[in-house]
This record gives C-alpha cells, structure tokens and sequence, in this order.
C-alpha cells in the first residue's frame, strides 16, 4: 500500500507549508502536483495523491491554506465559509507555494518535461492557472470554477489564462444536469485552443459540476488523466 506523509518546508516569508506527498513502490515515472479542493487536503485529495503514485509518480500536494493554519476546513462550516476562504488565497502566494512543490519535485531529479499538476475544484482551477505562467510537461483541471469570473479577487479567470497555456492541458467537466450546454465551457475551450498547445476538455452529459458521483464518469475521468500524464510525460 502507497505510504502518505507530511513534510514541512520553510518558506522565504518565515511561514512553512506543509506537503503531503507520496512515493511509488517501484521505479519513479516523473512527478505529480496535485492541488486540493476548495475544503483543503480532504481523505479524497489524499486517496488522490495515493492513486497517482500507484501509477508510478512521485506526489507532492501542497497545502494552500497553510498562511491561515488551516489543512482541511471544518466539515461543519457552509459554502460562504468555504467562499471566505478562497478568497483569502493570493495569487503571488499560490505561486510561490506550486512553485515550492515543483522545487521538492527537482530535487530528487524530477526535470521539468516530466512534471504534471492535476487539481479538482479549487485546485483544478489553480493548475490551469499554474500551467499558463509556469513550465512543465503537462496539466489536467477537474471541475475547475472561475471560468469566465475570477475564483478571488487574486486570482485570473480561467478563459483569461488559458491563451497562455504553457503545456498539454486536459480539461474535465461535467454539463448541467438538466442537458443544456454550458456557454462557459465552450469559452474555455476555444480560449485554451487558443494557446497553440494540445488542449482536449472532456465533458460527461447530465452529470451537473460534480459528476465524480457517477461511478462509471469518475472512473473514465480518472483513466483519462492517467493516460494523458502518461502521453505528455516522457
């Protein structure tokens, strides 16, 4: 079973961000960046970082909220909590912390084309936005909001960013579950085309934002972010 654990890493600031990270049992394929949700390093973001080391990837996941002391949001506060929360993020900060795992990455000689970011929610947003301002091999947004409005007042709307796009980007969404077509995601799309980088956004049909609570969607998603860390990682 992937051994997951904790390191501290000081910070230029005087603060410390923790990491949570993970190793493959055999050989080392390259190095994964996973981003969190909007309620932080959650048992799903862990089983997350677990499963992709199974894959052969050394994981590292940043710990966003950690100028706010904070690892996982109390399950107990509302959404406007969480909101609060997200909007505290700066975006110089959120850089500086991807780029302290990118760093913990090229230390145990991880080079840069072989470096991917993949988050859900809140951190799927932050890996496009990483993956237009930093370089590396590949990326994978799921579910990530602030499409077309910015997430907080620190950071990018996606359809700004993505023109920018660095690297191989994968998107994967869910679409109303009434069946109607999300404009937003048909904006992002043609903005992250835009890029001139492979761009590929998957969506599944009538699965509403969080279609990961359809087993057959969540598993498909999860081999497609896979393959395309596999396709783009070399």
């Amino acid at each position: 079973m992937t051994e997951i654990r904790t390191e501290t890493v000081p910070l230029v600031d005087g603060s410390e961000l923790r990491l949570t990270v993970a190793e493959p049992v055999g050989s080392v394929r390259g190095g994964i960046v996973v981003l969190h949700e909007a309620r932080g390093v959650t048992d799903s973001v862990r089983r997350l970082v677990a499963g992709i080391a199974a894959d052969g990837w050394l994981v590292v996941a940043p710990h966003l909220y950690h100028r706010d002391g904070a690892d996982v949001l109390d399950p107990a506060e509302t959404d406007e909590q969480v909101r609060n929360q997200i909007n505290r993020l700066d975006g110089e900060q959120v850089m500086a912390d991807t780029d302290t795992a990118f760093g913990w990455l090229a230390e145990r000689s991880i080079t840069a084309d072989r470096m991917g970011v993949v988050g859900f929610d809140l951190g799927g947003s932050v890996a496009l936005l990483v993956a237009a301002k930093r370089t590396l091999g590949a990326a994978v947004t799921v579910a990530g909001g602030g499409i077309s409005s910015p997430l907080s007042e620190g950071l990018p709307s996606l359809v700004a960013a993505a023109p920018g796009l660095t690297c191989p980007w994968l998107g994967i969404y869910g679409t109303p579950a009434d069946g109607t077509t999300d404009p937003e995601l048909q904006r992002l799309s043609a903005a992250a085309e835009s890029s001139g980088v492979a761009t590929n956004l998957v969506t599944y049909p009538q699965s509403g934002y969080r279609f990961d609570a359809d087993p057959e969607a969540s598993a498909d998603a999860w081999q497609r972010m896979l393959n395309w860390f596999d396709s783009h990682l070399r």
